[in-house]
């Protein structure tokens, strides 16, 4: 199997700006989403069938399974795992404004410049199955399960001519930036990321070179 390398799929800790990007070795072969709402049953009496009541929605889900192999490397494949591992483990200097209490990060799975998904990381299967002699595991699968944060239909959408002329900010990239993780530092809203695009005229989107210096328009 050869690693996808036009574009990666990444998972961003957006709760650590200025973090590089966990780049997944091979992009997914398939996704899933799910969406549940919540209907009340309520009263029956003398009837065939009860009415239905709107409880409100549940968070959507995305399952997705990674895949890792460093056989041909002979190198530890959790070096490669252990990062989103970590990613479900409590940051001390991350705190619940509720309860007070240290939490995970937030995280961002992004695919290219077409989505991405903002989310907690609720779950993570990790399964081994090659090892070297040593008893080093070079080959793992995670199967991960992300929780939405934000609901995206609730964002004002973006208007590239609002905004007084003047106080347009600059980004100089980095390597492993990407556009999507730029518009979600700068605005909050990484499917922002083609205003940024208009604004320095890109014609290779998925692509940034280290070093280019953005400029970031008004929104």
């Amino acid at each position: 199997m050869d690693s996808d390398k036009r574009t990666p799929a990444t998972i961003i800790n957006i709760d650590k700006p200025g973090s590089q990007p966990i780049k997944c070795m091979f992009n997914p072969k398939e996704y899933t989403f799910q969406k549940e709402n919540t209907w009340k049953e309520g009263d029956a009496h003398a009837r065939n069938t009860s009415q239905l009541k709107f409880g409100g929605g549940k968070p959507t889900t995305l399952q997705v399974q990674l895949f890792f192999d460093t056989y041909s490397e002979q190198t530890d494949v959790r070096e490669h795992t252990d990062p989103i591992w970590g990613l479900m483990m409590v940051d001390d200097k991350l705190k619940d404004q509720k309860s007070k209490n240290s939490r995970p990060p937030k995280v961002m799975f992004q695919w290219g410049s077409t989505w991405s998904f903002e989310a907690v990381i609720t779950s993570i299967k990790q399964q081994f199955t090659l090892f070297l002699s040593t008893g080093t595991p070079v080959r793992a699968t995670l199967d991960v399960s992300f929780q939405q944060v934000k609901d995206t239909s609730q964002l004002k959408p973006q208007n590239p001519t609002s905004g007084g002329v003047g106080g347009e900010r600059i980004w100089r990239v980095s390597a492993g930036d990407t556009l999507p993780w730029i518009a979600y530092q700068e605005y909050g809203d990484s499917t922002a990321w083609r205003l940024i695009a208009d604004a320095n005229r890109l014609t290779n989107v998925r692509e940034l070179t280290p070093g280019t210096v953005l400029e970031i328009p008004n929104a």
